[in-house]
């Protein structure tokens, strides 16, 4: 079936030549055929994700251009296209054009877009969608993914990516587009004369700035420390620095240094083999730079600016400690969470959302400060369904929510992660540190001392192509059926089996419901504040090992974290 696909590209006059000569070159190539004709690029909950080239199976014009008909179908379906559709995309390969692509589909459907002049990160995108009272964004990244990905992100008005059912339904659209031919087509003038086709300019920056500065809680603190305080910065040849730098220059960062191979915009991300702070790797450059400047604190984001990483310089060792996104982001709760209740205006009613994956030091935060708390799938776009529930309901009021995959928001402006307020934040509460003598470490230290040492690990397993994808699919469901009642020596509680909504007591063995929505997750609350969960990634071929423990020191918890990682492990994998 994939080789009479092929054939057809090769051949149809629904393809261009540039795409049938690339095609051409692997004629003898099998295996490479297979892979990019085996399936069409799923147009999922996340939206298109793939490596960039011709092929049913990779992002292309063609690929792009069918996932936007099938939106635009589903828009003049709730007669919401006068509203239009905020644009922006990231630095990668295709980037620019695809996004401009994407306007003019939409346009030669009668829908209004408005499409930001030059790259920008994705919270501006989430901000504008908002601002302009749009009913749905896109946004053009692959996030972190290697420079051969790209994707497509779809938003809807309020800010957030699409949930269910309405991803569900655009998906039903997509999928309805059988032919390429289908595609509408308009030239840009033709767009403009008909006032369909609007550029976003430097203005929307300024309002995005704005609303940022106001959520600074100490901003006296941070113009004085500010003056002393020495920050190493990295967009990782992303949209980070078309914001970050002014950002922290207005608010009173004197000594802010930007990676200078690292500052420009390329996507073929010539300093990394992958643009992601998630990776300490990426940090080589920042480190050395942060070396030769004595830097109290290193920050990196990845191209689309959603995510942060995060190095702090430890005074006493001299070494310069990394931060996990649990850290980073819990950090910034207890410091915005304290301080909002010091100054008297923390809300009565206040939520404070995570998800199952992320670190259980945040329900000890919520507590201590009585905030309810909500745990979601992963996804920040779950973070985001429960803003609006609250915004439409009244009943709870936003004060903090991330995830552990580097993301938090600091205030309910956008909905989805922002790795510039979360830069601010950070810088915000190192100069709060320093004002009281202290360090970013120390100020994470004594978080830790505050609640105990949570710690939480990771595992990827990466398994690409089409054999990968049935071995990740096999691995879920051996772990899936097995009778688990033990893990690392530790007890198993409680097992959740999200995708059939199924909890299992294993002390009682009562079954009840997880109240999730359907997904692919795999659960086990064990003894001591201690967790493991396994999932495959939505993005990217692998499966991946969330683990969570709490020791008394961080020593013990780094010892009972290894122990649990390589137990785990085994299960996934034997």
């Amino acid at each position: 079936m994939y080789l009479e696909e092929y054939k057809r590209w090769c051949e149809s006059s629904e393809f261009d030549e540039e795409t049938k000569k690339e095609l051409m070159q692997i004629r003898d190539n099998e295996k490479e055929i297979e892979d990019r004709f085996y399936k069409e690029l799923e147009f999922g909950t996340a939206g298109l994700r793939g490596i960039i080239g011709a092929g049913t199976n990779r992002m292309n014009k063609y690929t792009v251009g069918k996932a936007t008909q099938g939106l635009a179908n589903y828009i003049l379906m709730q007669g919401t296209q006068d509203k239009g559709v905020a644009i922006s995309y990231d630095s990668r390969k295709m980037s620019k054009e695809f996004s401009e692509q994407t306007a003019l589909i939409l346009n030669a459907n009668g829908i209004k877009t408005y499409l930001f002049e030059s790259l920008r990160p994705v919270p501006e995108l989430s901000f504008a969608i908002r601002e302009l009272g749009c009913t749905a964004g896109v946004m053009i990244t692959a996030s972190h993914n290697p420079p051969k990905y790209n994707g497509y992100k779809v938003y809807w008005e309020d800010g957030a990516q699409i949930v269910s059912p309405r991803d569900v339904d655009i998906i039903a659209q997509v999928k309805a587009v059988k032919n390429y031919s289908e595609i509408k087509t308009i030239t840009k003038s033709e767009a403009e004369e008909k006032g369909l086709f609007h550029l976003i300019y430097k203005d929307m920056d300024d309002k995005y700035l704005t609303t940022l500065k106001k959520l600074v809680l100490n901003p006296d603190i941070v113009k004085e420390q500010g003056k002393t305080l020495k920050v190493v910065y990295t967009p990782l040849h992303g949209t980070g620095n078309t914001i970050a730098e002014k950002l922290l220059k207005e608010i009173g960062i004197q000594n802010l240094y930007v990676v200078p191979e690292q500052k420009d915009p390329d996507g073929s991300f010539p300093t990394v083999d992958y643009p992601n702070p998630e990776d300490p790797k990426a940090f080589k450059l920042a480190l050395e730079l942060a070396k030769k400047v004595d830097a109290d604190i290193v920050l990196a984001t990845d191209p689309d600016a959603d995510r942060l990483g995060v190095f702090a310089k430890d005074s006493k060792t001299g070494e310069y400690m990394d931060y996990t996104g649990n850290m980073s982001a819990l950090l910034i709760a207890e410091y915005r969470i304290s301080q909002m209740k010091a100054k008297g205006i923390l809300p009565s009613n206040g939520m404070f959302i995570t998800t199952i994956v992320s670190s259980n030091l945040a329900l000890a935060i919520a507590n201590y400060y009585n905030l309810k708390v909500y745990e979601v799938l992963t996804g920040f776009k779950n973070i985001g369904a429960v803003m609006r529930e609250a915004e439409i309901t009244g009943k709870n009021q936003y004060v903090f929510g991330f995830e552990e995959s580097y993301g938090c928001l600091i205030g309910d402006y956008a909905r989805d992660k922002d790795g510039i307020a979360a830069v601010m934040a950070l810088c915000e509460v190192a100069c709060y540190a320093k004002s009281q003598g202290k360090t970013l470490w120390d100020a994470m230290i004594d978080v830790y001392k505050k609640y105990g040492y949570y710690k939480e690990g990771l595992i990827s397993i990466v398994r690409e192509g089409v054999e990968g994808a049935q071995e990740i699919q096999d691995m879920m469901t051996k772990t899936r059926n097995k009778e688990i009642t033990e893990i690392g020596g530790l007890k198993v509680l409680k097992f959740k089996d999200v995708d059939i909504d199924y909890v299992k007591d294993m002390q009682t063995g009562e079954i009840s419901k997880t109240g999730l929505p359907k997904s692919n997750v795999l659960y086990y609350e064990l003894e001591n504040n201690s967790w493991c969960c396994v999932r495959p990634s939505g993005t990217e071929p692998k499966i991946k090992i969330y683990m969570g423990i709490k020791g008394e020191t961080e020593e013990d918890a780094q010892v009972k974290l290894e122990h649990l990682k390589e137990a785990m492990e085994k299960i996934v994998t034997e």
